[in-house]
């Protein structure tokens, strides 16, 4: 802001024209009010450019009056690595650094050339390095980066001398103002805003610690690191070279800011976690609030802070014990799947193993039929043997004459049988079992409407045909039984899902039994049908002189499914009923249709298997 003139001290200008003289008072302003001050001041009447001078003189002297410090290293230096030296030392100004003004650091390169420059050092009879490697390159180099603002800015950003050292929380607890003062106003030169605060004292207010710490945490740092930059772009071939330069470049300025604003950020937040004024702040908002209610809010916090800790620490211990019992179930069960696959691979082999040597031997027959029973018993075997039992008989067959081999199966096969027939023997009291329970429930169905011996094998029909997953399932299953009954009773799903529920608290012997009058009404039925061929090709596996060469008609297919189902493999002599429900079939027709049928189901799955794969890829 300008200084008023007193009203004494005017200007006066007297304008000499035509008209009479006029008296007309101004007010210095800019320059000429300066030059103003200085004349009352030293009670002297002087120019402007006489002041101007005299300011050129004075500059003159502060110049002569520069002090360089010597740089005993300049000598050894190396010119190609000019990236690594300190310009200002360089120029003897290691002891102004960043403060040193532009006429200064000319000065001192004048002073540097005159001394040491490749002519007047060989005129004193000097060895000199001819080309850029004399050490004169150097200061060339010092005037060039320091001349320039935009070079001598990014070489003060990497400044060697600085010290970008954070005190540690050990080294600022017990001084916390002698360790932090000075370096936040060592790292204030590196803010884009002037008038930075500074840490202030022990007595500061509120406020003014709130100001300092909002300036720092919100600190515009114009500090950059081009300087470090490896690679120089002016130096690119091509334009796609030097657009490749230029973003390695960008790259790692970012990450070396990066990792200067962090370290701001770590003495910002160090300075005030142990800041003696901010801890007494707290304190004092603490004791305030206390002060309001003390024993009320203690007495309630202590007590949902031990309620939460109990809490914490129970859902803990229940987490901690989950977790355990988790994975002791976890190992229990990989354990238990490892044991049963290692078991499941073992019966396989096994069963192979003794497939394999009967096939050998021609399953100890002197003719087809004979071959086809042992195969059937053989097969039994396999089915009914644990492993044990058949790795025992594997080591008979192994180890023994064809004959003996023949023994052992047969005694097997004996054995098995004998157990068979204690469970057909337990099979007819299931059936009897279920015919009682049938006639004195009438069928258990819902709503007082009894069950018929056509209703039963109709439910599970359709509760097999419609799995678990169907949409409204039981309904579908309730409607399907209504279309196809010829009983005239509407059941309901509510009638069907109660007559499923007692089905299923059948034994597996009341079921099988509840199957056998199923295909028993069914063959009755379809007895006498017209015969339709079949395009179903045999397998040439089982070809033979007492085979029936005729094609599987429609109808001999069905009856052959439905037997299948009514007589399971732990039936005794399974093909002899199958073949006997099969009219015009003997039990090697029906044993080379099952085969064939097997073939082509195989067949058909490795098929899908193969889509799926080709789908998935």
């Amino acid at each position: 802001m300008l200084i008023e003139a007193l009203e004494e001290d005017v200007t006066v200008v007297y304008c000499n024209a035509i008209a009479a003289s006029v008296q007309i008072e101004v007010e210095p302003v800019g320059r000429w009010f300066e030059a103003f001050l200085k004349r009352r001041n030293r009670n002297v009447s002087a120019s402007f450019q006489e002041l101007e001078e005299e300011e050129e003189l004075s500059e003159e002297s502060e110049d002569e009056e520069l002090q360089l410090e010597d740089f005993p290293l300049l000598r050894t230096l190396d010119p190609k690595d000019w990236k690594n030296q300190d310009h200002y030392a360089v120029l003897g100004l290691a002891h102004m650094r960043y403060k040193a003004t532009q006429k200064q650091i000319k000065a001192a390169h004048k002073a540097m050339v005159l001394k040491h420059h490749p002519d007047k050092r060989k005129a004193a009879g000097e060895q000199i390095v001819e080309g850029d490697g004399d050490y004169f390159t150097c200061i060339t180099k010092a005037i060039e980066i320091l001349s320039d603002p935009v070079k001598r800015r990014a070489f003060d950003s990497v400044d060697p001398t600085f010290d970008n050292a954070v005190p540690s929380k050990g080294e600022g607890k017990d001084n916390f103002f002698e360790a932090y003062a000075p370096v936040f106003e060592r790292n204030a030169r590196w803010s884009s805003k002037k008038h930075v605060p500074k840490l202030g004292t022990m007595d500061s207010s509120f406020e003014e610690v709130d100001n300092f710490y909002s300036v720092w945490y919100n600190f515009d740092s114009w500090r950059e690191f081009s300087y470090l930059d490896e690679e120089e772009k002016d130096k690119a071939e091509c334009r796609d070279e030097r657009r490749w330069i230029e973003k390695q470049n960008r790259a790692a300025r970012a990450t070396r800011k990066k990792e200067e604003m962090n370290r701001l950020r770590t003495l910002v937040d160090t300075a005030y976690s142990l800041d003696p004024r901010i801890k007494k702040f707290k304190e004092d908002e603490k004791a305030r609030k206390e002060n309001e209610k003390k024993a009320k809010a203690d007495a309630k916090r202590k007590e949902q802070e031990e309620k939460e800790k109990a809490r914490q620490a129970e859902l803990e211990a229940a987490r901690l014990a989950k977790e355990k019992e988790e994975e002791e179930a976890k190992l229990v069960a990989q354990q238990a799947k490892k044991e049963k696959e290692i078991q499941k691979k073992a019966i396989k082999k096994e069963r192979q193993k003794l497939r394999t040597t009967c096939k050998n031997w021609n399953y100890f027959g002197d003719n087809e039929s004979d071959s086809v029973k042992m195969m059937e018993d053989v097969e039994k075997l396999c089915d009914r043997l644990e492993l044990v039992s058949l790795q025992s008989l594997n080591e008979a067959l192994a180890s023994g004459s064809k004959e003996e081999a023949k023994v052992a199966v047969e005694k097997q096969v004996q054995e098995v049988n004998a157990q068979l027939q204690k469970e057909k023997d337990a099979e007819v009291q299931a059936r009897q079992a279920v015919r009682t329970a049938v006639q004195a429930s009438g069928g258990g169905g819902g709503g007082g409407k009894g069950w018929n011996e056509e209703e039963l094998p109709l439910l599970i029909k359709a509760v097999n045909l419609f799995p678990a997953g169907t949409n409204a399932r039981w309904e579908v299953i309730a409607n399907y039984m209504n279309l196809h009954s010829t009983s005239g009773i509407k059941r309901t799903a509510k009638d069907v899902i109660n007559k499923a529920k007692n089905l299923q608290k059948l034994e597996p012997g009341q079921k099988d039994e509840i199957n056998k009058k199923a295909f028993e009404k069914f063959n009755k039925e379809h007895a006498a049908v017209p015969q339709t061929v079949d395009n179903a090709v045999p397998s040439e596996r089982f070809d033979g002189a007492e085979a029936n060469t005729a094609s599987w008609t429609t109808e001999e297919q069905k009856l052959l499914e439905q037997a299948l189902k009514t007589y399971p493999v732990s039936t005794p002599e399974r093909w002899e009923k199958i073949a006997a429900a099969v009219p015009g079939r003997t039990k090697k027709d029906c044993m080379k249709r099952y085969k064939e049928l097997v073939e082509m189901v195989k067949a058909k799955k490795a098929a899908q298997e193969q889509v799926g794969g080709k789908s998935k890829k």
